[in-house]
């Protein structure tokens, strides 16, 4: 129980981090720190320490071409936004690490659950190494002169992903200690063949949720009109369902076909909004085939039921966030929501 509880609380905490790392993200705040250490940063706490950061800030591509007219009353808050995000990652790592010496003291972990936390302690290390390597993305010119500074959308969406599995795999291993006897222990042959039938489709449709929620990171980081800030409209484009000119204008952008999947924003868009319509209905139709009581154990298909939920209510809260214009609060919460 104990272990359990550590890892909810760092599973909750990692939940935490994608929150407040949107909100970074929503406020253009992810840029306004120019350098980073393992260690951590001390924080401006002068007249003249503030000042030497926000000369560090105005050298950057993103202070030059966005935020000249800034203050610097305006970059203290950007600036300790991004300082939260930060610190709030190292505490994790303590949270995370002084338990997990101290029951490793009192034997408390055996050899399988070791190697998963070792695991889990090697992706949240390297998780900062990370962030820091799509920052500076940012802080270079961007490729073309009519390019926003922008982080590259390949390295935000690695960062991403990897808050992702960290966040999964504490969750996972956290219902593993929680409920250690096989839900389907004693089922009836007829259950468990029910069972095995829905692990063989929910697979693959749980590899379809992480690709939409990963394409959902190029939208955000769209070096043209990011964080969906183009084609606010649903479901057309542009007045059109499938915006094949705007979709197959990789020569005017400079850009390969292949790096257009990834970098025209109209592809980015159209894509994501097609997975995740393709995505709505495969969960809908996964949940209309195994809602019956008997065809599941109890706690999968209340799990189906909320996943089920989950998914619409994501669907709805994505297509609103797009016609308001992302404001903060919803596109934090449909990036946590794809969580």
């Amino acid at each position: 129980r104990a272990l359990a509880a550590w890892l909810g609380v760092c599973a909750g905490w990692v939940y935490s981090m994608v929150v407040l790392g949107g909100i970074t993200r929503l406020t253009r705040s992810g840029l306004s720190m120019t350098e980073w250490k393992l260690t951590g940063e001390r924080p401006p706490v002068t007249q003249s320490d503030w000042e030497a950061e926000f000369t560090k800030y105005k050298a950057s591509p993103e202070y030059k071409k966005i935020h000249r007219s800034m203050t610097l009353e305006e970059f203290k808050f950007i600036y300790w936004m991004e300082y939260a995000h930060r610190m709030w990652g190292r505490f994790l790592g303590l949270a995370f690490a002084l338990p997990a010496a101290y029951f490793a003291a009192r034997r408390w972990i055996n050899g399988p659950l070791a190697r998963r936390l070792g695991l889990l302690f090697f992706m949240g290390g390297t998780q900062g190494f990370v962030g820091w390597w799509m920052v500076r993305s940012g802080l270079e010119e961007p490729e073309h002169e009519w390019a926003q500074p922008r982080v590259s959308p390949y390295r935000l969406a690695a960062h991403l992903v990897s808050a992702f599995a960290i966040y999964a795999t504490l969750t996972w291993t956290t219902l593993d200690l929680m409920y250690p006897r096989p839900a389907t222990a004693g089922a009836p042959e007829s259950l468990l063949r029910s069972t095995a039938g829905a692990r063989g489709r929910l697979l693959p449709l749980a590899a379809l949720i992480a690709v939409t929620a990963t394409s959902g990171a190029f939208v955000a980081g769209a070096r043209l009109h990011g964080r969906g800030h183009a084609y606010n409209t649903w479901p057309l484009m542009s007045g059109q369902l499938v915006p094949l000119q705007d979709y197959c204008d990789w020569e005017r952008l400079g850009l390969s076909p292949l790096r257009n999947l990834f970098e025209n924003t109209a592809a980015v868009q159209f894509n994501h909004r097609t997975l995740a319509t393709v995505t709505l209905v495969s969960v809908l139709a996964a949940w209309a085939t195994y809602k019956r009581p008997g065809l599941l154990p109890p706690r999968a298909t209340a799990c189906l039921h909320a996943v089920a939920a989950v998914t619409a209510a994501q669907f709805a809260l994505g297509v609103w966030t797009l016609l308001a214009y992302v404001p903060v609060p919803l596109g934090s919460a449909h990036q946590v929501g794809g969580l």
